[in-house]
């Protein structure tokens, strides 16, 4: 109710202010509304409910949202700014996946094609099929090969080895620990081959391992380290400058801090995580689901280049019909077991390394967005979407965990959406 008000409040200022810089982002139909988002930002904040919060937000390769507020890093005392350096983490997955589909368009690989044939160590993998009367695993053959399509979309039956997967198999997945920084993306592969799939190929949907492997995928069939391709194929000729694995020393005080969520308003710096100490050491491991820094504006370029249909300031990064196949549903409407995939987002499906709205929400509480839409978040609460029927892009970072107890990822989406009329905008 506190932060309820705040927003109100925040809103109202905004409605009752004669200045003449508001009264120039009055909201203009079909374009975004900058003072609805303020509100919501700044009630976020000024209400502790958030540390910082930024966002960026575009319409038809126009600017028409930026605000930043609160702190970067609290204890530092620097501000969230435009240029504010945060972990991304499974912001990560579509810049992968995006460098694996450059191989793809190449005719390195079918998506068809068996992992097996790229990475070996992969080859003989069994599946989980229950215990048996003694309490021991039940150790099957798959079924069929899991596939690069498979990982794509998460179906390969690949663990994280969290909360959401199989708690019989989370002790051995665990003591592989097939991410572990020390791994390099081949000892990760030899790590993960010990483990046994969750379930066979094709039938559930699960978050994975599988754009970890899909990193490898793309190091083995270039023939260069996956980060050096990443950033000569896609973070290079979209000029994501301050988007990478390790962050150097020079640019190490525009990296922000993350926090703990550890009750309503009260967060604690977090020390040690994972994902920082890639960014902040040189380590053999670079992950694809995860460790990518970036800016607002580098993730934004991303984003547009997405929305353009691969393109971006005259730089084909993909060809237009591989950009629509990565943001249109793959799932077999047979795989129904979807775990969190849908929950709030409305109805949704899985493209390449991202989620995409097939259908509105079946609930009045879903979140705002439009049927197309492409979308994915990060373990700190970032999160972005590209939504083809507004040529619309959207980009919000935070830096907490847990991801999920402060929900501003739906006050965000209202505020955009609320501020957009497409039934102004010109017939697609």
């Amino acid at each position: 109710m506190e932060l309820r008000k705040v927003l109100l409040a925040a809103a109202a200022a905004v409605a009752l202010s004669g200045c003449a810089s508001l009264q120039a982002q009055a909201p203009v139909a079909g374009h975004v509304d900058p003072a609805r988002i303020d509100a919501v930002l700044k009630g976020y904040t000024d209400a502790g409910k958030l540390v910082g919060a930024s966002a960026l937000v575009t319409q038809d390769g126009k600017e028409t949202y930026f605000g930043a507020y609160g702190m970067a890093d609290r204890e530092a005392g620097t501000k969230m700014a435009r240029d504010t350096i945060v972990s991304i983490y499974s912001m990560t997955k579509p810049v992968t996946g995006t460098a694996l589909m450059t191989l793809w368009e190449a005719g390195k690989f079918r998506m068809d094609d068996p992992v097996a044939k790229y990475i070996p160590e992969l080859a003989n993998v069994k599946v989980y099929a229950g215990k048996d009367a003694a309490g021991n695993p039940i150790l099957v053959a798959p079924n069929r090969p899991m596939t690069i399509r498979d990982l794509t979309r998460h179906t390969a039956g690949l663990t994280y080895c969290g909360a959401d997967n199989l708690p019989e198999l989370k002790a051995g997945c665990d003591a592989a620990d097939p991410l572990a920084n020390t791994h390099s993306l081949d000892d990760f592969a030899k790590a993960l081959g010990t483990l046994p799939l969750e379930f066979q190929p094709g039938e559930k949907w699960r978050y994975s391992f599988a754009v970890d492997v899909q990193a490898l995928l793309v190091q083995r069939i270039s023939g260069k380290p996956f980060a050096e391709y990443v950033q000569e194929k896609v973070l290079k000729p979209l000029g994501m400058k301050d988007t990478g694995f390790f962050v150097p020393e020079e640019k190490r005080a525009r990296l922000a801090a993350i926090y703990n969520w550890i009750g309503d308003g009260q967060f604690v710096r977090k020390e040690g995580d994972k994902s920082i100490q890639i960014n902040t050491g040189h380590y053999p491991l670079t992950p694809g689901g995860f460790g990518l820094t970036s800016t607002l504006d580098d993730y934004s370029r991303f984003a547009r280049m997405l929305v353009n249909g691969g393109e971006l300031d005259g730089v084909r990064i993909l060809k237009t019909s591989t950009v629509r196949t990565m943001t249109s549903n793959q799932l077999d409407p047979a795989i129904t077991d979807r775990i969190w995939l849908k929950a709030d987002k409305g109805e949704v499906g899985f493209g390449v390394d991202g989620a995409v709205r097939t259908d509105p929400p079946s609930t009045p509480d879903g979140k705002a967005g439009e049927v197309g839409e492409y979308f994915w978040d990060g373990a700190a609460y970032t999160l972005f979407w590209i939504d083809p029927k507004n040529k619309l892009t959207a980009v919000f970072f935070t830096q907490y965990q847990p991801f999920g107890k402060v929900k501003a990822h739906a006050a965000f989406r209202a505020a955009v959406y609320e501020g957009v009329d497409p039934s102004a905008l010109p017939p697609k």
